[in-house]
């Protein structure tokens, strides 16, 4: 008997959920680890240093959604670098875990063989510090991506919206997004010199919220800008999808405002805490 081939299933389920109309839904795929080379850096805005990643480890990478991630790997203080081991479709990781930044796929280049991550810059910042000074051949360690959230094409509308780590994102979203899709986006950022040009469907707005001197995530600019949007509400005929990441503190008010005044179905929105004022390292699950 022929047993079957299944390594591309996760392909059949992205095409399914994209064309279908039950709401987005975490598709997986098998998880690599790669060590790639430093090909170039530069300035996106004042707010984003691009990593652009090549070379013959990214033979097999997978890139499909918008909001998918890596995690860059760092050697340990003392410079021993432990990294995970293939394990079948997952990766086994050491213990305890290595020093690891994640990061959303930017862009992916199959043919040329190249990965562009953007890291928001900011003072003492791991991965921020090491990206403004990576030099051209630097070997980079990268795991992932695990899979990510796909996100149907017949939404009546969309909401896309955070502070600057959500703009690469954000700026992959409107990219790939339907021509005729219809919405908005909002992006938190200092001022007018983080701005960056943004490919957007011709029925979605963009707005960029400026900071204006207030620290990064002690600005309350997103939930009032947010609120002020003609978003369809419970009643309305038209659909809706949310996606929100940002400052985590800043998405709480945002959080409740999604399931308890728009009562969305959990599969209409995802909100991510891509960060926490004060804390190091934040990991925070996808709501």
């Amino acid at each position: 008997m022929t047993r079957a081939d299944h390594r591309h299933r996760h392909l059949e389920r992205i095409a399914e959920v994209r064309a279908g109309r039950e709401g987005a839904e975490k598709v997986g795929y098998p998880i690599g680890i790669r060590t790639v080379d430093v090909v170039r850096t530069a300035m996106v805005g004042a707010g984003l240093v691009r990593l652009t990643l090549g070379g013959p480890g990214l033979e097999g990478f997978e890139a499909h959604v918008p909001d998918e991630h890596v995690k860059l790997i760092f050697p340990d203080p003392d410079g021993t670098l432990r990294l995970p081991e293939p394990n079948g479709a997952m990766l086994s990781w050491p213990r305890p875990s290595p020093t690891t930044r994640e990061y959303t796929v930017r862009r992916f280049d199959a043919q040329a063989r190249e990965l562009d991550i953007d890291i928001a810059v900011h003072d003492g910042g791991l991965a921020a510090g090491w990206a403004r000074n990576a030099r051209v051949g630097e070997p980079v360690h990268v795991a992932g991506p695990p899979g990510g959230l796909v996100v149907p094409d017949g939404y009546g509308k969309y909401l896309l919206a955070g502070d600057i780590t959500a703009l690469p994102a954000i700026a992959r979203w409107l990219e790939e997004m339907p021509p005729t899709a219809e919405g908005w986006a909002l992006v938190e950022v200092s001022g007018a010199d983080e701005e960056i040009p943004l490919d957007a469907p011709d029925g979605v707005e963009v707005r960029w919220l400026h900071r204006d001197g207030a620290r990064p995530g002690t600005a309350d600019l997103l939930e009032p800008a947010i609120r002020s949007l003609p978003v369809p509400g419970p009643s309305d005929e038209d659909d809706l999808y949310v996606w929100l990441a940002g400052e985590a503190g800043t998405l709480k008010p945002l959080r409740r405002w999604v399931r308890d005044e728009l009562r969305l179905a959990k599969g209409d929105y995802d909100i991510t805490g891509y960060w926490k004022l004060g804390v190091a390292d934040y990991d925070d699950d996808h709501d």
